[in-house]
């Protein structure tokens, strides 16, 4: 099991490190205005869609395999199918520190993916709340690390 959650480690920090790269990028422009995303260069288009692109790989693979090999390597009791199960169990073990700030991240993210061509103030608003909602991504993929060091030394 600790193999199998290093990998996945290994593929959440690939992610993380793009996303905190295009994060560095777009820093200059925030907070984004109707204006700012109408006057954005294909470069700087390019990195606002790797932004988004790997803000959502990032948080898909911590839903899908990060959480639930956290939930195995921990040894936690019970069988628990549905994600907001899941995601109450690793809040009450301290592995993440809000199964509800979770859910607005994944809400939030799900707008976003939505294309409201004709409305650029309500892409710059989402925009601004999923890039401060990316910092919160980052932290818990932090936070899940220390919470699991004990585990992988023990597993080793």
């Amino acid at each position: 099991m600790t193999g199998t959650i290093t990998e996945i480690l290994k593929i959440c920090d690939r992610h993380a490190d793009r996303l905190k790269w295009a994060m560095t990028q777009l820093q200059s422009r925030m907070p984004f205005t109707e204006h700012t995303l109408t006057h954005l260069n294909d470069v700087e288009l390019a990195i606002l869609d790797q932004f988004s692109t790997r803000f959502g790989k990032l948080q898909d693979l911590m839903g899908a395999k990060l959480f639930p090999a956290v939930l195995d390597i921990t040894k936690e009791p019970g069988e628990l199918k549905a994600f907001i199960d899941k995601l109450y169990r690793l809040e009450k073990i301290g592995a993440i520190a809000s199964a509800d700030d979770w859910l607005l991240m994944r809400e939030a993210r799900n707008t976003f993916s939505h294309d409201y061509p004709d409305d650029q103030e309500l892409q710059a608003a989402l925009l601004n709340k999923l890039y401060e909602l990316a910092k919160q991504l980052l932290d818990v993929l932090s936070g899940i690390k220390v919470f699991i060091k004990p585990y992988l030394r023990l597993n080793d």
